[in-house]
């Protein structure tokens, strides 16, 4: 297994487009991302991550590269952003 872990800088103001993001991609992402196993969007003060789960570090890798991810997430998330965003690839050992 491995995690996907995004970072955003999100404004309180914009955080519920974000979540809007969030909920418009999770079924395409589960469905038709190769080893995509879990999606989940964690809120915090200070920012919100997404950890997406896979079966594989390779799969992670391949989704930051798949059409899904460059055309829709990056770029319903772009004008959201206040930072760029912090991107982590984590292996289950």
């Amino acid at each position: 297994m491995a995690y996907l872990e995004i970072t955003l800088q999100i404004a309180a103001e914009n955080r519920r487009a974000a979540a809007g993001v969030y909920q418009k991609y999770k079924e395409p992402f589960l469905s038709q991302i190769a080893g995509a196993t879990s999606k989940e969007l964690l809120v915090r003060d200070d920012d919100v991550q997404v950890l997406h789960g896979f079966n594989s570090a390779e799969d992670a890798k391949a989704y930051l590269e798949s059409e899904l991810f460059t055309d829709d997430v990056v770029a319903g998330l772009k004008p959201l952003l206040a930072a760029a965003p912090e991107i982590r690839i984590y292996a289950v050992a």
